[in-house]
């Protein structure tokens, strides 16, 4: 342990699994006090229990106001203060162009966008008033690509976060609060493998998938010190599968 966010409260979605369960184990490891946030409670209580120095599990749907209201409540009655958000939980459900039905599009809209904007929005006041803060939001390749393999809404969500992204970094800097994303491409989940990946992993240039720790690693870079003066950046991590 090296200590980049030693005694730092960071608060993680999605963190029940995968990519979350990656971050919030790295996160412990450098001296993190971690609430692990997820819509699965088992899954949040697994996780916190797993890590080095326990964390708090917290049942939240980020695709409820009223279940983000009540989730930040839980950590900073806890905890006493927030400085880092991972903004994790996601959702990819399988649909066409023709076939994307409203509520698969609307269920995906609501975790993966609203949800990150909900999470975002009860951040603030939180980050503002200490004038300090870093804000992770998680992207995707398909954002920049459209979707290599369709998942319309998904695409259209993902880039709805690269957006907010850069219009909140605009909006907290003078409150010294930087605001990232990262942007993963083929990454070895649970999630992805309900998804035909093979084909697409084949052209990845580094010549493998990405696992869980790849991107834990870079959302701690933009987490701690280390990243003092990056903000508005969305950055990619996929083996080379989208380069720009």
């Amino acid at each position: 342990m090296t200590g980049r966010l030693a005694d730092r409260v960071c608060l993680v979605t999605g963190g029940g699994r995968g990519i979350g369960r990656a971050i919030c184990q790295l996160f412990a490891q450098e001296g993190a006090r971690v609430g692990v946030a997820d819509i699965d409670m088992e899954l949040a209580q697994h996780t916190a229990e797993s890590l080095t120095r326990p964390g708090l599990a917290i049942e939240m749907d980020v695709s409820s106001k009223a279940g983000v209201e009540a989730g930040f409540a839980r950590l900073t009655a806890h905890y006493g203060c927030l400085d880092v958000l991972v903004n994790n939980a996601g959702i990819l459900l399988s649909s066409t162009f023709e076939d994307c039905s409203e509520a698969t599009w609307d269920r995906i809209l609501a975790v993966n966008l609203k949800g990150t904007f909900l999470c975002c929005q009860a951040a603030i006041p939180l980050m503002k008033e200490r004038r300090q803060g870093a804000i992770v939001n998680m992207s995707s390749v398909a954002a920049k690509s459209g979707g290599f393999t369709g998942y319309p809404p998904y695409a259209a969500s993902k880039a709805g976060v690269s957006a907010l992204t850069i219009g909140l970094a605009r909006y907290l800097a003078p409150f010294k609060v930087r605001v990232n994303a990262v942007a993963p491409g083929v990454i070895a989940t649970d999630m992805t493998k309900t998804a035909n990946h093979a084909e697409l992993a084949a052209r990845i240039p580094l010549g493998e998938v990405g696992d869980p720790q790849d991107v834990a690693a870079c959302v701690l870079f933009l987490a701690s010190d280390e990243a003092r003066h990056v903000t508005g950046e969305i950055i990619d991590v996929n083996g080379g599968l989208w380069m720009d």
